[in-house]
């Protein structure tokens, strides 16, 4: 159930661009492009400025995108159970704290050695570059933060928990996608939200990939 009015007041605020979320995560992430409507979702569609190289494949831009990142083996600092994940999202909400959100998100070198290898968005008939995939990751990661982050600090709210679509397979990776927060304002009103993207799972650790949301 959701109650119209407290959504309608949170689109309504502006948009901050996050800066140091970026920083956090890894450094700025390359450019991106346009989805097709029907492709699984990744972090959601960012148009994307330059040239798409269509010469090139996907392994050698994987290659070059990869390159000065040290791989990875793991999610780090990644908490054991999707519940637990949301937890830390909901007390770092509550005390604006952008270094930790951040941290709860893929880094550059999670996404490049983890996560885009496994993604159906990097095989054909989609082939959407690392460095495409990565920017809409990270542009995402900024409207949606500063809008998460306005919208709870005018109309504070608490999360009671979440729910997600079935989870999809992706070879070692598990992707949960179009979750929904259950929150509740100060009055006590109930409703569901959606405050952050996909989720993934991987060797039974949890990530946001991004901070996309519906606000």
């Amino acid at each position: 159930m959701r109650y119209d009015h407290t959504l309608r007041a949170l689109r309504a605020l502006a948009v901050p661009l996050l800066i140091a979320l970026a920083a956090c995560r890894g450094e700025p992430r390359p450019a991106s492009g346009a989805v097709p409507a029907n492709a699984p979702s990744a972090a959601g569609a960012a148009p994307a400025p330059g040239v798409i190289d269509s010469a090139v494949p996907i392994p050698e831009l994987l290659r070059r995108f990869r390159r000065n990142t040290p791989p990875v083996a793991a999610l780090a600092d990644a908490p054991t159970s999707r519940e637990a994940l949301v937890a830390r999202f909901a007390r770092a909400l509550a005390a604006a704290d952008s270094a930790t959100l951040a941290r709860l998100a893929l880094s550059r070198a999670e996404f490049a050695w983890l996560y885009y290898p496994e993604s159906p968005l990097a095989r054909p008939p989609y082939e959407l570059s690392p460095g495409m995939m990565w920017f809409q990751i990270v542009a995402n990661d900024r409207k949606g933060l500063g809008r998460l982050l306005r919208a709870h600090r005018a109309k504070p709210f608490r999360i009671d928990g979440h729910r997600c679509e079935p989870p999809l397979r992706q070879g070692p990776n598990v992707v949960y996608n179009r979750c929904v927060a259950l929150v509740r304002d100060r009055g006590g009103q109930r409703a569901e939200a959606e405050l952050f993207g996909s989720i993934l799972e991987r060797d039974g650790r949890f990530k946001f990939v991004s901070y996309a949301n519906g606000l």
